[in-house]
């Protein structure tokens, strides 16, 4: 008599051991990855100058900083001060001050909050324009082993004080013209002004309050015990806030740096060098303003900052302060070359970056670029929730003004389809992405990311081409009409090119007939195009261009399109014609939201949240 088997035990048992042999694989080989990525990182920082020959008293205060801070802005700027302790690291509205000046206010910044009682684990929230009072306090918070928030300039005062509530802040500093975002009453947690309009008039600083200015001048010395710094803080968090462009933003936890790859990756695409002067546009509460500063300490860079963008002063800075490197967001570069005369001369600039991410760059906007500054151009595609994507180089951009770019070094690009197979180049799926950078989860529950083989999905659709990646645009922004797929990038796109168009964007709305059909919103720029553009114009170019179903049902003319402080279009602040109503300052409504014929992130479905799009 045969001896009975348990097929199913069995095959539980070699499953098991399968699964245990196939997880301990994928540890080795994500092990020798990033081994090889350290190894490989060390030629671009070592090129840029962040690594490099130094006295060898600055190399034992530039091995105590890293011991102490590791990565983070504050222990790269403990390197910056024992290496290049005279060199002005920030130039703003309220002055300049050298790394030493910079390191020595850091500290002190930190000994203030840790004698306010302020301990490892609380959370510091941040609502400051660019100025030097942002990047005290970013080092501060690492001196300390807090966590960060960063709150967005442009929110609302029901936005703010939501954010203040669920992220349950034990501090905040902020800017005295958001101070009236708080109600008199405010008691959520202990408040300093980091900038105020006139120093000579402190009134806005409420009973109760304090200033950073005067926290910085009663800090007490390092040897009294409620100020005593932590020797090796924790590794705290920086949450960075979605855009909330369609309600209450939502808060990404972000590591800090473990190594120089970070910085290493964005160096092997875009050819930073050391000790450079640098004007940070973009603001730093962004993902993208806040990686330039990180950037920007870690060369030893001059930071050129102002609290407000203004074209024409951005072009007086370019003039003035010789910057090697520009870092801005897309409306930025626009407003730029639109009051830029004729005769501007950049041909004895020694700029040689400008570095863009936050939204799509118009097609024309990138030719512009490049025909006005020369092949300077470079375009990071990424997210809040994955850092960096890709990034496109002058020449790529030249060649393909629509192209996001290829993958720096120690990054992963996937193209998966609904069920998160990965797809062959020249298919169109769903974007996928892998680097040290990734974010840990919201802090709301139920909204994360899907994430697959360690890559996080960033919400956008596109393809691979000879390793250079395509955005056909948000999942959620796809609709369905006519039973057609729709990508209203595609049709912005489009409109970019059309002779009068300043600037445009296209959504979804209800329609009775196709379900759902394309309403553009457009601003007529001066020109005798322009002044002559009508709706039937704007159809009939798209008509020639795209598929019947990609041209808009309708269009509303406006002065200007409503945006937040990144320059992302707030759809919910666009009029809305489906309803009658074609003004430009109609109550605030958000667009249908997108039919999808993939599988749709989880809890991601706003229209217009905080993601960076490539060129085109």
């Amino acid at each position: 008599m045969s001896e009975k088997i348990d097929v199913h035990a069995t095959t539980n048992a070699d499953t098991g051991t399968a699964g245990a042999t196939g997880k301990f694989r994928d540890r080795a080989k994500k092990s020798l990855r990033g081994t090889g990525d350290l190894i490989r990182g060390l030629a671009p920082v070592t090129k840029a100058g962040v690594l490099g020959a130094m006295a060898p008293g600055a190399m034992g205060k530039a091995a105590g900083s890293i011991y102490r801070w590791d990565f983070l802005p504050s222990g790269l700027l403990g390197i910056a001060a024992a290496r290049d302790p005279h060199h002005t690291a920030i130039i703003d509205d309220g002055g300049s001050m050298t790394y030493a000046e910079f390191h020595d206010n850091a500290n002190r910044l930190a000994r203030a909050l840790r004698h306010g009682d302020i301990r490892p684990r609380d959370r510091i929230g941040l609502m400051c324009r660019n100025h030097r009072g942002f990047l005290l306090a970013l080092c501060a918070h690492g001196r300390l082993g807090t966590d960060l928030v960063l709150l967005n300039t442009g929110a609302s005062a029901e936005q703010t004080r939501a954010v203040i509530r669920e992220q349950k802040l034990d501090f905040l500093f902020i800017d005295e013209e958001f101070t009236h975002l708080l109600p008199e009453d405010f008691d959520e947690c202990p408040v300093a002004v980091s900038w105020l309009e006139n120093y000579q008039d402190a009134s806005c600083v409420r009973e109760g309050w304090t200033s950073m200015r005067e926290m910085l001048r009663t800090a007490p010395p390092e040897s009294w015990p409620t100020a005593d710094l932590p020797t090796r803080p924790r590794r705290g968090r920086v949450i960075v806030l979605t855009s909330g462009t369609t309600g209450t933003p939502k808060g990404a936890r972000r590591p800090e740096p473990k190594s120089w790859m970070p910085a290493s990756s964005i160096m092997s695409r875009i050819p930073l060098r050391h000790n450079r002067p640098a004007y940070l546009a973009a603001p730093l509460f962004h993902t993208w303003g806040f990686a330039t500063a990180q950037l920007c300490i870690a060369l030893r860079s001059t930071m050129i900052l102002r609290r407000h963008f203004e074209p024409s002063d951005a072009l007086r800075i370019i003039e003035a302060h010789n910057p090697h490197t520009i870092f801005l967001v897309p409306t930025m570069l626009q407003r730029m070359l639109e009051v830029m005369p004729d005769d501007y001369d950049v041909s004895t600039s020694p700029l040689e970056i400008i570095a863009s991410c936050g939204s799509a760059i118009p097609e024309h906007i990138v030719k512009q670029t490049l025909d006005r500054f020369g092949p300077v151009l470079y375009n990071q595609y990424g997210s809040t929730e994955v850092s960096w994507a890709t990034i496109a180089t002058p020449d790529e951009l030249a060649a393909n003004p629509t192209t996001a770019g290829r993958a720096p070094l120690g990054t992963r690009i996937a193209i998966r389809d609904d069920e998160g197979n990965e797809l062959p180049e020249g298919e169109t799926g769903r974007i996928f992405v892998g680097n040290g950078m990734l974010y840990e989860g919201y802090t709301r529950p139920g909204a994360d990311k899907e994430i697959i083989d360690g890559m996080v999905c960033t919400g956008d659709l596109g393809r691979l081409e000879n390793g250079m990646l395509y955005i056909s645009g948000r999942e959620d922004d796809m609709i369905v009409s006519g039973g057609e797929n729709v990508f209203p990038r595609e049709t912005e796109d489009a409109l970019s090119d059309l002779p009068g168009v300043r600037e445009c964007c296209v959504y979804g709305v209800p329609d009775e007939c196709f379900g759902q059909a394309l309403v553009a919103w457009v601003v007529r720029d001066d020109s005798p195009e322009g002044r002559e553009l009508d709706d039937e114009a704007i159809r009939a170019h798209v008509k020639q261009r795209l598929a019947r179903h990609s041209v808009p049902r309708e269009t509303v003319f406006m002065d200007e399109l409503p945006r937040n402080a990144v320059g992302k279009v707030v759809p919910r602040m666009l009029p809305k014609p489906w309803e009658g109503d074609n003004s430009a300052d109609a109550a605030a409504a958000t667009p249908a939201p997108a039919a999808s014929a993939t599988t749709a992130v989880s809890g991601d479905q706003l229209v217009g949240q905080d993601r960076l799009r490539p060129a085109g």
